[in-house]
């Protein structure tokens, strides 16, 4: 079925569902550059377009997308878990 999400940087702690993604899912992303490939099962569903953790987060730690950091988490988040406003805060908007 192809790749399920798609990782922009080396250093990102999400990938892009590139599609609609199911809980329990065990899933398989792409790195935007090389051949590399990670695999996750999924916690939450995760739509198109959102994102999903490549690995666990602490309250407080960032979020990195584009090897930026776009935001800081505010509850525990876990690799496989959908990474959206009910669990990060924007680091642009404040």
């Amino acid at each position: 079925m192809g790749y399920g999400f798609l990782i922009h940087g080396d250093e990102d702690h999400v990938g892009v569902a590139v599609r609609d993604l199911t809980r329990g899912e065990t899933i398989t992303g792409s790195f935007q550059r090389g051949k590399k490939e990670m695999t996750v099962t999924l916690r939450d569903d995760v739509p198109l377009g959102h994102k999903v953790a490549l690995q666990d987060r602490q309250i407080g730690e960032p979020i990195v997308k584009y090897n930026e950091v776009i935001g800081l988490a505010t509850i525990p988040i876990a690799a496989g878990d959908h990474v959206h406003v009910h669990n990060i805060r924007s680091v642009r908007w404040g």
